[in-house]
């Protein structure tokens, strides 16, 4: 069978695209087989004498003439990525780590038996090529060759080359294919490289030592989030993947560093989005004799210096809004900020529960939330400023209720010498003048313990140690971090997290998804085998007995809904986020308290049933503009809920009688 266009071709139907795909898989295996028969297994080469790559030969001999020949000779090693076989001549195009080239291959120059054997690669092989640098007729750099080898052979067919890989599930599960075929990606991560190494650089410059910290911690301590928990069998105690790298940091300045830094991972077991990943990388930094004012000057320096070297402006794109880099950010206090975009001056008041009523009367949701003077400040920035912050600003000067490692400020002692960096509504940087009073600290840490006690799993442990270490004598100390990750996010224009990290969290297919690849888009699913749901322990609520008419009931406008994007809602352990095709031309917004039983990404994409005619809800700060459907039952004693997800096939906007 002759295979030469062998992506598979989204306008056949789902039978024909899984018989096309077996029978491409099948094809490709007996050549391999052949291969192996003849003693010419791909496989059994060890090493290709690559000497040149497709970009530098193009840069080399750009000012060649038209059907000019260098008399130079090359060797690249790539992957096939087209070909167009005209008798005794033919043309391809090689793709190696650098870029496209294209190869001439003719017969007379090969030779007849490896010219009928380059006849029968396939798109996707990886070859050895050899031979002359020259210019086509039609202006194109070109190798004239003069030896190719099959150095390994492609058993399944990248994706039909005009539409690509598209689909983003796919794409962050499988890679390696995305890398393939998505020339853009790959030029994504090359810049993710550069950026790393723009700040490294950068803090290399300023006298900064790069060190290595655990990962593997005894405690959780050192930042709002919840840890992943892992059981070290040796010494037969839980261990804490760190949430941050501060507290070892600090002992190195306690030491004797008095410059240091460690990029690295960080876990936290919390929900998942654009802008999180339960793991993500983070520049953490610490300088002894310095504040927070210093460490300002530092992530200004770093981020305008890494966009000037990397892209040539402070000018970038991101997420539709120009951001300029240019060095001289805005700084603001939160409470200026809180005045200017919410109208309530918290410097005018004192008492806590006046506070509390003056933001609460401005749309702030306290719900759950200690009703203190820092905290209805902090919920009134963080539910109506944030959103509003596009240019790069520093908001200084953080309640210290949200904290807890941070020294207060000898001017308002509710208030801590600390900053976070905002960037078009999204958080880069967290920075303080570091709390060095071991007695203040230890009283921060009990707090924290007091509420673990009630309930919050975000606080934070008691560490001992830590406070050992400060009784040595921390000296003034600014400290900081960047998260990496929105850093590159921000620097290629990337609307998701995932984008930006080479291989992105997901959950695990189902074994009947496991089976299919990239490829496998269409094929027909395997019959359902029906579950068996034991509901013996089940409880559901009484019918009412109360009666509804049938006008009241049918006041309510029940329509499938699509759900376009999930997200948690910050600073919420129970409301998702859902933006929702509604059938109509705007998108409609609902929040959902469904977090305990859903992740953002398992929702995206499906067809849901939602209440589009009640009035708005504030939640959070943020308008909910009707109400998902869930069914709700108890078993054994807890509360079960399933979100009610329709037939993809039922439009957005179909409404339900």
């Amino acid at each position: 069978m002759k295979e030469e266009n062998t992506g598979l071709q989204p306008e056949l139907t789902q039978e024909e695209q899984q018989e096309k795909r077996n029978e491409i898989l099948q094809v490709r295996r007996e050549k391999l087989d052949k291969l192996q028969q003849e003693g010419k297994d791909p496989f059994q080469i060890t090493k290709f004498p690559v000497d040149q790559y497709a970009a530098a030969i193009k840069e080399a001999f750009a000012g060649i003439a038209p059907e000019e020949e260098t008399g130079k000779t090359v060797c690249l090693g790539g992957r096939l990525m087209s070909k167009r076989v005209m008798g005794k001549a033919s043309f391809a195009d090689l793709r190696d780590a650098s870029g496209d080239i294209q190869l001439y291959v003719r017969r007379d120059n090969v030779g007849k038996e490896p010219y009928a054997a380059f006849k029968k690669f396939d798109i996707g092989d990886v070859v050895g090529v050899k031979g002359e640098v020259f210019r086509t007729k039609m202006g194109e750099i070109s190798v004239k060759v003069e030896e190719i080898t099959l150095l390994s052979k492609s058993l399944q067919p990248l994706p039909e080359k005009w539409h690509g890989l598209k689909d983003t599930d796919l794409r962050y599960r499988q890679r390696y294919v995305d890398l393939i075929v998505n020339p853009d990606v790959k030029e994504t991560f090359v810049k993710r490289s550069q950026i790393l190494r723009e700040i490294r650089d950068y803090l290399d410059g300023k006298g900064f030592l790069e060190v290595d910290t655990p990962i593997l911690l005894p405690l959780e301590i050192g930042a709002s989030a919840r840890p992943f928990v892992t059981h070290h069998n040796t010494l037969d105690m839980d261990m804490y993947l760190r949430i941050e790298t501060e507290l070892n940091l600090k002992r190195l300045i306690v030491g004797g560093f008095d410059r240091v830094y460690e990029v690295g991972r960080i876990f936290r077991n919390e929900g998942m989005d654009t802008k999180h990943n339960p793991e993500f990388t983070t520049v953490e930094l610490y300088e002894a004799y310095a504040d927070f004012h210093d460490m300002m000057d530092i992530a200004e320096g770093v981020l305008s210096t890494a966009a000037k070297e990397i892209l040539g402006s402070y000018r970038v794109t991101w997420l539709g809004n120009e951001i300029d880099l240019t060095p001289g950010w805005k700084r603001m206090t939160m409470i200026d900020a809180v005045r200017e975009y919410v109208g309530v001056d918290f410097e005018a008041i004192s008492d806590d529960e006046e506070a509390c009523k003056a933001a609460e009367a401005k749309g702030i949701d306290l719900e759950g939330c200690e009703r203190t003077w820092g905290t209805a400040l902090y919920e009134a920035f963080d539910q109506r400023v944030e959103e509003k912050l596009i240019q790069p600003t520093f908001i200084t000067m953080y309640p210290v209720e949200v904290s807890p490692l941070t020294k207060r400020s000898p001017k308002d002692p509710r208030l801590t010498e600390r900053f976070e960096l905002f960037i078009n509504h999204c958080e880069f940087a967290n920075a303080f003048s570091e709390l060095n009073d071991p007695i203040d600290q230890r009283g921060r840490f009990e707090h924290e313990l007091a509420l673990r006690e009630m309930g919050n799993d975000e606080a934070g442990m008691m560490d001992e140690d830590f406070i050992n270490a400060l009784e040595y004598g921390l000296p003034p100390t600014g400290g900081m971090g960047i998260g990496i990750d929105r850093c590159v996010m921000l620097l290629t224009d990337s609307d998701s997290i995932r984008d930006v990290i080479l291989f992105p969290t997901m959950k695990p297919l189902d074994s009947a998804k496991k089976e299919n690849s990239v490829n496998s888009e269409g094929a027909a699913a395997p019959k359902p085998v029906a579950e068996k749901v034991d509901f013996s322990q089940v409880k559901i609520e009484p019918l009412f007995e109360e009666m509804v008419d049938f006008d009241t009931f049918a006041k309510s406008d029940f329509r499938a809904v699509k759900i376009e994007a999930c997200e948690v809602v910050p600073k919420s352990k129970k409301l998702l986020k859902f933006t929702l095709d509604d059938g109509t031309e705007r998108r409609r917004t609902i929040l959902s308290g469904i977090h305990e039983y859903y992740e953002p990404e398992e929702l995206v994409g499906k067809t849901a049933i939602a209440i589009v005619n009640l009035p708005p809800r504030k939640m959070m700060g943020i308008d909910s503009e009707g109400m998902l459907i869930s069914a709700v039952h108890e078993e054994n004693g807890r509360e079960g809920l399933n979100l009610l997800m329709v037939d993809d096939r039922i439009p957005a906007g179909a409404k339900l009688y």
